[in-house]
């Protein structure tokens, strides 16, 4: 589903709105991250519940938002605080397969 070139990820840290869809979240992405959501840079969202997260992206002819629950367990999140953190693809694959993403160093 996500590209295979080079990723930018972005992770919102604050928790949002998860009715938004993509003209909401994009939006969410240049006013609170302060980034274009047309770069091809791939934006992860948590919501309230740790168990969800929202992935916003631009494949070069769409937005493409993807939607995941863990139904045993609950994601690790970064601290609530205000920003964006950056994580390299492994990590972005720990966390969405439910596993504790700090854990993945680069070799």
């Amino acid at each position: 589903m996500l590209p295979t070139h080079q990723l930018r990820i972005l992770v919102a840290t604050q928790p949002v709105d998860f009715r938004k869809g993509h003209d909401g979240l994009a939006a969410l992405v240049q006013s609170m991250l302060e980034e274009d959501p047309f770069t091809g840079t791939v934006f992860v969202f948590r919501a309230k519940r740790a168990d969800r997260l929202k992935i916003l992206f631009w494949d070069g002819s769409g937005l493409v938002m993807a939607y995941k629950r863990l139904e045993e367990t609950t994601f690790t999140w970064p601290a609530i605080r205000d920003g964006v953190m950056t994580l390299n693809r492994a990590q972005f694959e720990a966390l969405f397969a439910g596993l504790d993403w700090r854990r993945v160093k680069a070799l």
